[in-house]
């Protein structure tokens, strides 16, 4: 006792030595983040005893713990998980011990604190199936375990020891691993399906060099002579189609149209839906034709959005209407499957049905909900419910343990551990106390989290918070020097980077409007400034004047349109007259068929930012139907120049 002792103290005295000269906690907290890192578990544990007592104490705890976990208790780590339930470090480490537990196939253990476990992965999943076989009499796969093996996609390496046990058992068979195979085909995945294949008896049927050829030259491959009667080259010409098909659907179709005859119908009717799906990405116009020799039964949410839009596209309403209709309960829910259902009642003549769905849909702040509040008109309006937190309410939420650890996450530029603990903190709040949490994220400066806070306010709301407008006077300056809407600048700026100027994206785009380094370094030259930084982004006036100059020029050589200039601002001038079809497209269907999923959400975004900030603005032309306007492959006209690599070849 008396040695236990001794050493407490001289740890003690070693310690408050060890910190004299640390400036401050942050300084500790960030020396003891990175001996975790490095595995230095005394320097952690001085690190430790200097922050007991402060709100970031668990973070310290959990390093520690986790330097040891394999060593660690189960009622160790259980205590941490309940001691601090408060911080999302709770789940993390609750998580790390299922791997562990999983990995060391202590399965009773395992399935007693899966139950606790709100949010389990897929790796976790086939954990759990492990486990309960295990421990039980093995009993045939859910309709869980089925779906992700169906599904054709990745999966961690544990998860194939379940399904290993499933094929030894003859739980699964031959055909699943075929059918798991040609759904990661579909996704042109050969890894995964060569890894489904090694659960047959006898590996891979295929010849790796004709896979490589199905894979890299498809009109090759399928233009070479094939034994129909073999499986493996039915599947693989079968592959090779549809790899085609991502390339060129309209060859995809001439292909399929020649060799369909040698499948049986339920496999050539699912090919011609694949194709119909590719055919609706690149816009062709015999896409209907395609979906029309498939089976709709056979469509996934996914590809029933694509024929709907190619149905969009050529205004073949009742298509639209049938295509939505045949998803699923959860595909249906989406907003836009709700105003492009409503709008083919509208269509038909069914307007009561139409405002049944419009109606409850006008009171969601979205781009649809935008247009469908138009739809309805003048007569049904939004209850204006605007509320403001008083100073009670902001000091209340100040002082909740992760609500303090997040902003001093965050003020030490730790932003991924901060989002992460004021999510965790906030998950469980009201209207009110998001709106005052919000308000103190803005006092913060915190404004990408003041915006994300107010946005989830379901009665309460606050619309000044939501759609903050920082650098008001240098934005409205250059938006009225290179003559822009200050509300489109805005609703993008507040798309790009939520008003953080240091924003980093994860392809190299920087700052507020966040320009790639070959469109800054393009602009710089055509504003004459000499010696430019890429770095000088950062500072917000640079950027705006970059960006808004960027903005107006790919305005300007596509017609004046806002519509395209959106687009191309995420995707690139090319891509946005690429997608235009003749004859003239309303806006919100040249939106809603936008191929890229990013460039789609981000211009549906864009606009509705626009809209919100033009009514904070009181601009007069508050209708986003009129701002999309229209677009047509004649109007606006393609920008060119004198190079031979395509309109607006010149601009980044």
């Amino acid at each position: 006792m008396a040695k236990m002792f001794v050493r407490t103290c001289v740890f003690i005295f070693l310690a408050l030595i060890y910190h004299s000269s640390q400036a401050d906690d942050n300084q500790v907290f960030l020396a003891a983040r990175e001996a975790f890192r490095a595995g230095q578990a005394e320097p952690l544990a001085l690190d430790a005893y200097a922050l007991r007592r402060s709100v970031l104490a668990p973070y310290l705890d959990y390093w520690q713990l986790r330097l040891r976990l394999k060593s660690a208790s189960n009622a160790e780590i259980a205590d941490f998980i309940t001691h601090h339930a408060d911080s999302p470090l709770s789940q993390r480490l609750h998580t790390e011990w299922l791997q562990q537990l999983g990995q060391q196939q202590d399965w009773n253990t395992y399935l007693a604190e899966y139950a606790n476990q709100p949010n389990p992965d897929s790796s976790l999943q086939c954990y759990a199936w492990q486990a309960r076989n295990a421990t039980t009499t093995p009993a045939k796969p859910t309709a869980e375990a089925i779906m992700l093996w169906q599904a054709g996609k990745p999966l961690p390496p544990n998860c194939y020891t379940f399904y290993g046990s499933l094929f030894a058992n003859k739980s699964l068979s031959a055909e699943d691993a075929w059918l798991r195979a040609r759904q990661a085909f579909l996704l042109n995945d050969v890894a995964t399906a060569n890894a489904a294949f090694s659960f047959l008896p006898d590996g891979s049927p295929f010849n790796p060099a004709e896979l490589k050829l199905a894979n890299k030259y498809p009109v090759e491959f399928l233009n070479t002579p094939h034994d129909m009667q073999e499986r493996t080259e039915q599947e693989l010409v079968r592959y090779a189609v549809v790899n085609l098909a991502q390339q060129d659907a309209q060859a995809a179709a001439a292909q399929w149209t020649r060799l369909q005859n040698d499948y049986p119908e339920l496999a050539r009717k699912a090919v011609w839906g694949t194709i119909g799906l590719h055919g609706s990405l690149q816009h062709l116009p015999d896409t209907l034709k395609w979906f029309s020799q498939s089976d709709t039964s056979l469509l996934s949410d996914e590809t029933l959005a694509w024929k709907a839009r190619a149905a969009l596209l050529a205004g073949d309403w009742p298509t639209v209407r049938s295509s939505i209709l045949a998803m699923s309960r959860a595909g249906q829910s989406d907003p836009a499957w709700r105003y492009w259902l409503a709008r083919s009642d509208l269509i038909r003549g069914e307007k009561q049905n139409a405002n049944l769905l419009l109606l409850p849909l006008s009171r969601e702040f979205n781009f649809y909900g935008l247009l469908a509040e138009e739809e309805l008109g003048p007569v049904v309006s939004k209850p204006a419910i605007d509320f403001s937190p008083s100073i009670d309410d902001i000091h209340t939420i100040h002082q909740l343990p992760g609500i303090r650890r997040a902003i001093l996450l965050y003020h030490m530029d730790l932003r991924t551990d901060a989002h992460q603990e004021w999510r965790w903190a906030t998950r469980t709040f009201d209207d009110r106390q998001l709106l005052a949490a919000a308000e103190l994220a803005r006092q913060e400066g915190w404004l990408d989290c003041a915006i994300n806070t107010a946005d989830r306010t379901r009665d309460l709301h606050n619309f000044g918070l939501r759609f903050l407008t920082p650098y008001r006077d240098a934005a409205r300056s250059y938006a009225e020097q290179y003559g822009l809407n200050e509300a489109w600048v805005y609703g993008l700026i507040r798309q790009e980077s939520r008003f953080i100027s240091r924003a980093h994206s994860g392809v190299g785009a920087s700052g507020l409007m966040q320009i790639m380094p070959t469109t800054a370094h393009w602009i710089a030259r055509k504003l004459g400034i000499r010696h430019f930084r890429y770095n000088q982004l950062i500072e917000p006036d640079t950027s705006l004047k970059f960006g808004m100059y960027y903005l107006k020029t790919i305005q300007q050589r596509l017609g004046n349109s806002d519509l395209l200039a959106t687009a191309a601002y995420n995707a690139g001038p090319n891509r946005a007259l690429r997608w235009r079809t003749q004859p003239t497209t309303e806006g919100a269907i040249y939106a809603e068929t936008i191929p890229f999923t990013e460039t789609r959400d981000y211009v549906k975004k864009v606009f509705a930012n626009t809209i919100f900030y033009a009514r904070s603005f009181n601009q007069p032309n508050t209708s986003l139907k009129a701002r999309l306007g229209g677009v047509s492959l004649t109007n606006p006209a393609p920008c060119i120049n004198n190079t031979d690599t395509g309109a607006c070849a010149d601009i980044p």
